[in-house]
């Protein structure tokens, strides 16, 4: 890597500490405002996101950042990523719409939608 490469560090509610190359970070809107806004000096504390949950985020961010990586390869690590269990899918959309990351919330929503589509209350409850 070129030694102007400038890299974030991103610190979970649960204290874990990530270190991002600021171009990866930035797909967070909310992350992207913070270096614009110059407000990052240490770690960039994340308190609505768990470190298990961020670690999907950036293998979502780092997978989507690749460089000759096929539309259809992207789809079909799209599908990967959203087919887990429900309460990951949560967790998911709490911290995308924490990081202000339109991309991943709109998928996993619409992940959401298409398994409750056509399902009664008490199915969706199960």
């Amino acid at each position: 890597m070129s030694s102007s490469t400038k890299f974030l560090t991103p610190k979970t509610c649960d204290g874990k500490v990530f270190v991002l190359d600021e171009a990866i970070a930035v797909r967070s809107q909310t992350i992207k405002n913070m270096v614009e806004d110059d407000c990052v000096s240490n770690a960039i504390s994340l308190p609505n996101v768990h470190c298990k949950t961020m670690s999907k985020v950036i293998e979502y961010w780092k997978k989507h950042s690749e460089d000759g990586v096929s539309k259809y390869m992207l789809m079909d690590f799209d599908k990967a990523f959203v087919n887990v269990h429900h309460s990951i899918l949560h967790a998911l959309i709490l911290a995308s719409n924490f990081l202000n990351d339109k991309e991943i919330l709109d998928m996993i929503c619409q992940e959401v939608v298409d398994r409750i589509k056509g399902k009664t209350p008490e199915d969706i409850r199960k």
